[in-house]
Protein backbone atom coordinates (compact mmCIF):
# COMPACT_ATOMS: atom_id res chain seq x y z
CA UNK A 1 0.00 0.00 0.00
CA UNK A 2 1.03 3.84 0.30
CA UNK A 3 0.20 4.89 3.08
CA UNK A 4 0.59 8.61 4.76
CA UNK A 5 1.83 8.80 8.11
CA UNK A 6 1.08 11.73 9.93
CA UNK A 7 3.58 12.63 12.51
CA UNK A 8 6.25 10.33 11.17
CA UNK A 9 8.60 11.69 13.20
CA UNK A 10 7.36 11.16 16.53
CA UNK A 11 7.79 8.84 19.09
CA UNK A 12 5.41 6.10 18.17
CA UNK A 13 5.61 7.26 14.14
CA UNK A 14 9.02 6.73 13.84
CA UNK A 15 9.48 3.45 14.74
CA UNK A 16 6.02 2.68 12.45
CA UNK A 17 7.21 4.03 9.66
CA UNK A 18 9.81 2.05 9.56
CA UNK A 19 7.76 -1.33 10.53
CA UNK A 20 5.69 -0.73 7.42
CA UNK A 21 8.54 0.23 4.84
CA UNK A 22 10.25 -2.88 6.04
CA UNK A 23 6.39 -4.50 5.46
CA UNK A 24 7.23 -3.16 1.65
CA UNK A 25 4.75 -0.64 1.82
CA UNK A 26 5.33 2.90 -0.13
CA UNK A 27 5.75 4.93 2.96
CA UNK A 28 4.98 8.72 3.39
CA UNK A 29 5.68 10.79 6.05
CA UNK A 30 4.00 14.21 6.39
CA UNK A 31 5.20 16.14 9.98
CA UNK A 32 5.61 19.61 11.27
CA UNK A 33 8.46 18.57 13.06
CA UNK A 34 6.51 19.92 16.01
CA UNK A 35 7.63 17.86 18.67
CA UNK A 36 11.36 18.96 18.25
CA UNK A 37 10.25 22.53 18.56
CA UNK A 38 8.73 21.64 21.93
CA UNK A 39 12.02 20.03 23.02
CA UNK A 40 13.82 23.66 22.42
CA UNK A 41 10.49 25.57 23.97
CA UNK A 42 11.11 23.27 27.26
CA UNK A 43 15.00 23.31 26.77
CA UNK A 44 15.31 19.56 26.83
CA UNK A 45 16.15 16.82 24.60
CA UNK A 46 15.57 13.13 23.81
CA UNK A 47 17.58 11.09 25.74
CA UNK A 48 18.89 9.03 22.47
CA UNK A 49 20.73 11.09 20.33
CA UNK A 50 18.53 12.02 17.32
CA UNK A 51 19.22 12.79 13.87
CA UNK A 52 17.10 15.49 11.32
CA UNK A 53 14.50 13.07 9.32
CA UNK A 54 16.17 14.02 6.55
CA UNK A 55 19.27 12.11 7.72
CA UNK A 56 17.24 9.45 9.21
CA UNK A 57 15.65 8.67 5.94
CA UNK A 58 18.81 8.44 4.25
CA UNK A 59 20.50 5.62 6.40
CA UNK A 60 17.49 3.60 6.10
CA UNK A 61 17.66 4.21 2.41
CA UNK A 62 21.31 2.98 2.45
CA UNK A 63 20.83 0.09 5.25
CA UNK A 64 17.82 -1.33 3.51
CA UNK A 65 17.42 0.23 -0.26
CA UNK A 66 13.75 1.34 0.77
CA UNK A 67 12.87 5.07 0.46
CA UNK A 68 10.66 6.67 3.09
CA UNK A 69 9.31 10.08 1.65
CA UNK A 70 9.08 13.03 3.63
CA UNK A 71 6.98 16.31 3.37
CA UNK A 72 6.76 19.55 5.44
CA UNK A 73 3.51 20.46 6.38
CA UNK A 74 1.38 21.58 9.72
CA UNK A 75 -1.76 19.98 8.84
CA UNK A 76 -3.68 21.66 11.62
CA UNK A 77 -2.93 24.88 9.64
CA UNK A 78 -2.22 24.21 6.05
CA UNK A 79 -5.35 22.84 4.69
CA UNK A 80 -4.90 23.45 0.89
CA UNK A 81 -1.58 21.69 1.22
CA UNK A 82 -2.77 18.96 2.76
CA UNK A 83 -5.65 18.53 0.60
CA UNK A 84 -3.32 19.03 -2.25
CA UNK A 85 -0.92 16.90 -1.39
CA UNK A 86 -4.08 13.80 -1.23
CA UNK A 87 -5.09 14.85 -4.24
CA UNK A 88 -1.76 14.06 -6.17
CA UNK A 89 -0.69 11.08 -4.60
CA UNK A 90 -3.90 9.00 -3.37
CA UNK A 91 -2.78 6.89 -0.41
CA UNK A 92 -4.88 3.63 -0.09
CA UNK A 93 -4.59 4.05 3.85
CA UNK A 94 -3.51 7.01 5.85
CA UNK A 95 -1.93 6.73 9.96
CA UNK A 96 -2.64 9.69 11.67
CA UNK A 97 -0.06 10.59 14.68
CA UNK A 98 -0.39 13.69 14.03
CA UNK A 99 -1.24 15.26 17.77
CA UNK A 100 0.38 16.61 20.45
CA UNK A 101 0.60 13.77 22.84
CA UNK A 102 1.37 14.69 26.07
CA UNK A 103 -1.40 15.44 29.00
CA UNK A 104 1.44 17.72 30.92
CA UNK A 105 2.18 19.34 28.68
CA UNK A 106 -1.54 19.63 27.69
CA UNK A 107 -1.92 21.39 30.96
CA UNK A 108 1.23 23.75 32.00
CA UNK A 109 -1.02 27.13 30.80
CA UNK A 110 -3.54 28.79 29.35
CA UNK A 111 -1.78 28.69 26.24
CA UNK A 112 -0.66 25.16 25.86
CA UNK A 113 -4.58 24.49 26.28
CA UNK A 114 -5.04 26.25 23.53
CA UNK A 115 -2.65 24.65 21.33
CA UNK A 116 -3.67 21.08 22.41
CA UNK A 117 -6.45 22.20 21.18
CA UNK A 118 -5.75 24.02 18.19
CA UNK A 119 -3.59 21.55 16.52
CA UNK A 120 -5.00 18.05 17.62
CA UNK A 121 -8.74 18.92 17.23
CA UNK A 122 -7.94 20.86 13.84
CA UNK A 123 -5.08 18.29 12.15
CA UNK A 124 -7.96 15.47 12.67
CA UNK A 125 -10.61 17.27 11.09
CA UNK A 126 -8.63 19.47 8.17
CA UNK A 127 -7.86 15.50 7.45
CA UNK A 128 -11.39 14.28 7.20
CA UNK A 129 -12.86 17.36 5.82
CA UNK A 130 -10.32 17.01 2.80
CA UNK A 131 -10.46 13.12 2.64
CA UNK A 132 -14.63 13.91 1.83
CA UNK A 133 -14.08 16.68 -0.40
CA UNK A 134 -11.38 14.37 -2.70
CA UNK A 135 -14.08 11.26 -2.50
CA UNK A 136 -10.77 9.28 -0.68
CA UNK A 137 -11.60 6.53 -0.26
CA UNK A 138 -8.18 5.44 2.25
CA UNK A 139 -8.70 3.78 5.50
CA UNK A 140 -7.57 6.00 8.38
CA UNK A 141 -6.19 4.98 11.31
CA UNK A 142 -5.65 7.08 14.23
CA UNK A 143 -3.81 6.55 17.56
CA UNK A 144 -6.07 7.51 20.41
CA UNK A 145 -5.97 6.33 24.11
CA UNK A 146 -7.07 4.91 26.92
CA UNK A 147 -7.70 8.19 28.50
CA UNK A 148 -11.47 8.48 26.63
CA UNK A 149 -12.66 6.12 28.89
CA UNK A 150 -11.20 8.00 32.44
CA UNK A 151 -9.69 6.27 35.07
CA UNK A 152 -12.44 5.70 37.54
CA UNK A 153 -13.52 2.38 38.79
CA UNK A 154 -16.97 0.83 37.62
CA UNK A 155 -16.26 -2.89 38.53
CA UNK A 156 -16.80 -3.81 35.20
CA UNK A 157 -14.06 -4.56 32.26
CA UNK A 158 -14.05 -1.67 29.52
CA UNK A 159 -15.20 -2.98 26.28
CA UNK A 160 -13.69 -2.19 22.85
CA UNK A 161 -15.65 1.49 21.65
CA UNK A 162 -18.96 0.45 21.95
CA UNK A 163 -21.25 0.02 25.68
CA UNK A 164 -24.49 -2.27 25.03
CA UNK A 165 -27.27 -0.06 26.56
CA UNK A 166 -30.93 -0.81 27.78
CA UNK A 167 -33.42 2.47 26.76
CA UNK A 168 -36.42 2.45 28.28
CA UNK A 169 -38.95 3.77 25.73
CA UNK A 170 -41.90 5.84 26.43
CA UNK A 171 -44.27 2.96 26.14
CA UNK A 172 -41.91 1.86 29.50
CA UNK A 173 -40.61 -0.85 26.89
CA UNK A 174 -36.84 -1.25 27.06
CA UNK A 175 -34.94 -1.33 23.79
CA UNK A 176 -31.25 -2.20 23.14
CA UNK A 177 -28.57 0.22 21.78
CA UNK A 178 -25.07 0.27 20.99
CA UNK A 179 -23.05 3.14 22.40
CA UNK A 180 -19.56 4.65 22.39
CA UNK A 181 -18.16 3.80 26.10
CA UNK A 182 -18.84 7.81 28.00
CA UNK A 183 -15.61 9.57 27.81
CA UNK A 184 -14.04 10.56 30.90
CA UNK A 185 -10.99 12.67 30.11
CA UNK A 186 -8.31 13.57 32.97
CA UNK A 187 -6.75 16.71 30.73
CA UNK A 188 -7.13 18.66 27.71
CA UNK A 189 -5.05 16.55 25.61
CA UNK A 190 -7.41 13.32 26.62
CA UNK A 191 -10.12 15.49 26.03
CA UNK A 192 -8.82 16.47 22.34
CA UNK A 193 -8.92 12.61 21.82
CA UNK A 194 -12.81 12.45 22.69
CA UNK A 195 -13.38 14.79 20.61
CA UNK A 196 -11.23 13.19 17.59
CA UNK A 197 -14.13 10.17 18.47
CA UNK A 198 -17.21 12.33 17.79
CA UNK A 199 -15.67 13.46 14.49
CA UNK A 200 -14.75 9.71 13.40
CA UNK A 201 -18.30 8.77 14.18
CA UNK A 202 -19.95 11.95 12.56
CA UNK A 203 -17.64 10.62 8.96
CA UNK A 204 -18.15 7.59 8.93
CA UNK A 205 -21.94 7.81 9.50
CA UNK A 206 -22.27 11.29 7.08
CA UNK A 207 -19.74 10.09 4.42
CA UNK A 208 -18.79 6.64 4.92
CA UNK A 209 -15.40 7.24 5.04
CA UNK A 210 -13.28 4.22 6.77
CA UNK A 211 -11.79 4.59 10.35
CA UNK A 212 -9.94 2.96 12.94
CA UNK A 213 -8.97 4.38 16.36
CA UNK A 214 -6.54 2.70 18.71
CA UNK A 215 -7.33 3.11 22.39
CA UNK A 216 -3.74 3.21 23.11
CA UNK A 217 -2.08 2.43 26.71
CA UNK A 218 1.05 3.97 27.87
CA UNK A 219 4.27 3.12 25.35
CA UNK A 220 7.47 1.71 27.03
CA UNK A 221 10.93 1.01 25.44
CA UNK A 222 12.96 2.17 22.88
CA UNK A 223 13.93 -0.39 20.16
CA UNK A 224 11.78 -2.18 17.65
CA UNK A 225 13.75 -4.53 15.08
CA UNK A 226 13.81 -1.82 12.63
CA UNK A 227 15.25 0.90 14.90
CA UNK A 228 18.04 -1.69 16.15
CA UNK A 229 19.94 -1.99 12.39
CA UNK A 230 21.68 1.30 12.79
CA UNK A 231 22.56 3.49 15.46
CA UNK A 232 21.07 6.72 13.55
CA UNK A 233 17.68 4.77 13.19
CA UNK A 234 16.60 4.96 16.69
CA UNK A 235 14.09 6.21 18.47
CA UNK A 236 13.31 8.87 20.59
CA UNK A 237 13.38 8.60 24.17
CA UNK A 238 11.76 10.73 26.50
CA UNK A 239 12.43 11.49 30.61
CA UNK A 240 11.15 14.92 31.40
CA UNK A 241 8.40 15.24 33.58
CA UNK A 242 6.08 16.42 30.78
CA UNK A 243 6.50 13.97 27.84
CA UNK A 244 8.43 10.94 29.54
CA UNK A 245 6.08 8.18 30.11
CA UNK A 246 6.04 6.78 33.79
CA UNK A 247 7.68 3.15 33.37
CA UNK A 248 10.46 4.87 30.84
CA UNK A 249 10.84 7.29 33.58
CA UNK A 250 11.63 5.20 36.39
CA UNK A 251 13.86 3.02 34.26
CA UNK A 252 16.12 6.45 33.54
CA UNK A 253 15.74 7.68 37.00
CA UNK A 254 17.17 3.78 38.26
CA UNK A 255 20.03 4.08 35.87
CA UNK A 256 21.31 7.73 37.11
CA UNK A 257 20.65 6.97 40.55
CA UNK A 258 17.80 9.66 40.64
CA UNK A 259 14.90 9.01 43.40
CA UNK A 260 11.83 6.69 41.50
CA UNK A 261 9.13 9.70 41.38
CA UNK A 262 5.74 8.55 42.72
CA UNK A 263 2.81 11.03 42.63
CA UNK A 264 0.00 10.94 44.99
CA UNK A 265 -0.54 6.80 46.78
CA UNK A 266 0.46 5.49 43.29
CA UNK A 267 -2.35 3.86 43.10
CA UNK A 268 -3.14 5.13 39.82
CA UNK A 269 -3.80 1.63 37.37
CA UNK A 270 -2.14 2.07 34.04
CA UNK A 271 -2.74 0.07 30.84
CA UNK A 272 0.64 0.28 29.16
CA UNK A 273 2.24 -1.86 25.67
CA UNK A 274 5.80 -2.06 24.46
CA UNK A 275 6.71 0.11 21.38
CA UNK A 276 7.28 -3.45 19.70
CA UNK A 277 3.69 -4.75 20.01
CA UNK A 278 2.36 -0.65 19.19
CA UNK A 279 3.59 -0.77 16.00
CA UNK A 280 2.53 -4.80 14.81
CA UNK A 281 -0.73 -3.82 16.45
CA UNK A 282 -0.97 -0.44 13.79
CA UNK A 283 -0.38 -2.93 10.79
CA UNK A 284 -2.92 -5.56 12.02
CA UNK A 285 -5.42 -2.61 11.95
CA UNK A 286 -4.01 -1.62 8.76
CA UNK A 287 -4.47 -5.38 7.31
CA UNK A 288 -8.02 -5.07 9.12
CA UNK A 289 -10.06 -2.60 7.18
CA UNK A 290 -13.64 -2.32 7.96
CA UNK A 291 -15.97 -1.62 5.29
CA UNK A 292 -17.22 1.47 3.66
CA UNK A 293 -20.70 2.63 4.92
CA UNK A 294 -19.94 0.57 8.50
CA UNK A 295 -19.24 2.21 11.99
CA UNK A 296 -15.98 3.22 13.31
CA UNK A 297 -13.86 0.25 14.36
CA UNK A 298 -12.50 0.67 17.84
CA UNK A 299 -9.33 -1.69 19.17
CA UNK A 300 -8.21 -0.88 22.63
CA UNK A 301 -4.09 -1.29 21.91
CA UNK A 302 -3.04 -2.37 25.21
CA UNK A 303 -1.50 -5.64 26.64
CA UNK A 304 -1.38 -5.48 30.50
CA UNK A 305 -1.92 -3.10 33.75
CA UNK A 306 -0.01 -2.32 36.40
CA UNK A 307 -0.31 0.22 39.27
CA UNK A 308 2.55 3.02 39.24
CA UNK A 309 3.26 2.03 43.13
CA UNK A 310 3.87 -1.76 41.53
CA UNK A 311 5.98 -0.82 39.04
CA UNK A 312 8.10 2.05 41.12
CA UNK A 313 8.63 -1.35 43.68
CA UNK A 314 9.87 -3.73 40.90
CA UNK A 315 12.25 -1.04 39.23
CA UNK A 316 13.33 -0.55 43.09
CA UNK A 317 14.02 -4.04 43.93
CA UNK A 318 16.02 -4.66 40.44
CA UNK A 319 17.85 -1.42 40.56
CA UNK A 320 18.46 -0.78 44.31
CA UNK A 321 16.55 2.84 44.06
CA UNK A 322 14.98 4.50 46.46
CA UNK A 323 10.94 5.70 45.63
CA UNK A 324 10.22 9.29 46.31
CA UNK A 325 6.45 9.58 47.43
CA UNK A 326 5.36 13.08 45.61
CA UNK A 327 2.47 15.47 46.04
CA UNK A 328 0.37 14.91 42.57
CA UNK A 329 0.14 17.33 40.36
CA UNK A 330 -2.69 15.71 38.79
CA UNK A 331 -6.48 15.90 39.24
CA UNK A 332 -7.69 12.32 39.34
CA UNK A 333 -8.84 9.39 41.80
CA UNK A 334 -6.38 8.21 44.59
CA UNK A 335 -6.73 4.32 43.92
CA UNK A 336 -8.55 3.38 40.39
CA UNK A 337 -9.10 -0.03 39.28
CA UNK A 338 -8.75 -0.58 35.35
CA UNK A 339 -9.73 -3.78 33.69
CA UNK A 340 -10.12 -3.86 30.08
CA UNK A 341 -11.26 -5.78 26.73
CA UNK A 342 -8.64 -6.38 24.48
CA UNK A 343 -9.27 -9.31 22.58
CA UNK A 344 -9.62 -7.98 18.80
CA UNK A 345 -5.93 -7.79 18.28
CA UNK A 346 -5.25 -11.24 20.41
CA UNK A 347 -7.88 -12.71 17.44
CA UNK A 348 -5.21 -11.20 14.80
CA UNK A 349 -2.57 -13.07 16.16
CA UNK A 350 -0.81 -10.34 18.26
CA UNK A 351 1.84 -12.41 20.63
CA UNK A 352 2.36 -9.33 23.20
CA UNK A 353 5.34 -8.70 24.90
CA UNK A 354 5.31 -8.31 28.60
CA UNK A 355 7.22 -6.37 31.25
CA UNK A 356 8.55 -9.86 32.49
CA UNK A 357 10.71 -10.50 29.35
CA UNK A 358 13.57 -9.24 30.01
CA UNK A 359 13.26 -6.10 28.15
CA UNK A 360 13.46 -3.95 31.34
CA UNK A 361 16.98 -4.17 31.62
CA UNK A 362 17.63 -3.17 27.93
CA UNK A 363 15.71 0.23 28.60
CA UNK A 364 18.31 0.53 31.38
CA UNK A 365 21.34 0.03 29.56
CA UNK A 366 20.21 2.48 26.93
CA UNK A 367 19.74 4.66 30.32
CA UNK A 368 23.07 4.37 31.21
CA UNK A 369 24.66 4.77 27.77
CA UNK A 370 23.19 8.21 27.41
CA UNK A 371 23.28 9.55 31.27
CA UNK A 372 25.31 11.91 30.38
CA UNK A 373 22.92 14.09 28.11
CA UNK A 374 20.26 14.11 31.33
CA UNK A 375 19.50 17.49 32.62
CA UNK A 376 18.41 16.08 36.10
CA UNK A 377 16.47 19.91 36.91
CA UNK A 378 14.06 18.86 33.54
CA UNK A 379 13.24 15.44 35.72
CA UNK A 380 10.18 16.28 37.68
CA UNK A 381 6.45 16.30 36.90
CA UNK A 382 5.82 20.33 37.79
CA UNK A 383 2.64 20.51 35.60
CA UNK A 384 -0.41 21.35 37.87
CA UNK A 385 -3.77 20.65 36.47
CA UNK A 386 -5.35 23.06 38.56
CA UNK A 387 -4.13 26.71 40.11
CA UNK A 388 -4.62 25.08 43.87
CA UNK A 389 -2.64 21.98 43.40
CA UNK A 390 0.57 24.41 41.57
CA UNK A 391 1.89 25.25 45.33
CA UNK A 392 1.70 21.65 46.03
CA UNK A 393 4.41 20.24 44.08
CA UNK A 394 7.86 18.94 44.88
CA UNK A 395 10.35 20.71 42.23
CA UNK A 396 13.22 18.91 43.95
CA UNK A 397 12.72 15.66 44.92
CA UNK A 398 16.57 14.62 45.36
CA UNK A 399 16.46 17.60 48.07
CA UNK A 400 19.67 19.47 46.62
CA UNK A 401 18.15 22.89 46.26
CA UNK A 402 19.74 25.14 49.05
CA UNK A 403 17.57 26.05 51.87
CA UNK A 404 16.82 29.33 53.81
CA UNK A 405 18.78 29.30 56.88
CA UNK A 406 16.18 30.81 59.67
Amino acid sequence: MKIAILGGDGFVGWPTALHLSDAGHDIHILDNLSRRWIDTELGVQSLTPMDSIQERTRIWHAETGRRIHFKLMDLARDYELLKNWLAEHRPDAIVHFAEQRAAPYSMKSDRHKNYTVNNNVNATHNLLNAMVELDLDAHLVHLGTMGVYGYSTVGAAIPEGYLPVGIETTDGETVSQEILYPSNPGSIYHMTKCLDQLLFQFYAKNDGLRITDLHQGIVWGTHTEQTRRHQQLINRFDYDGDYGTVLNRFLIQAAIGYPLTVHGTGGQTRAFIHIQDSVRCIELALNNPPARGSRVEIFNQMTETHRVRDLAEMIAAMTGSRIAWLPNPRKEAAENELVVHNEKFLALGLDPIRLQDGLLSEIVDVAKKFAYRVDRSRVPAVSAWTKDIAPLINHDPEGKRLKSVS
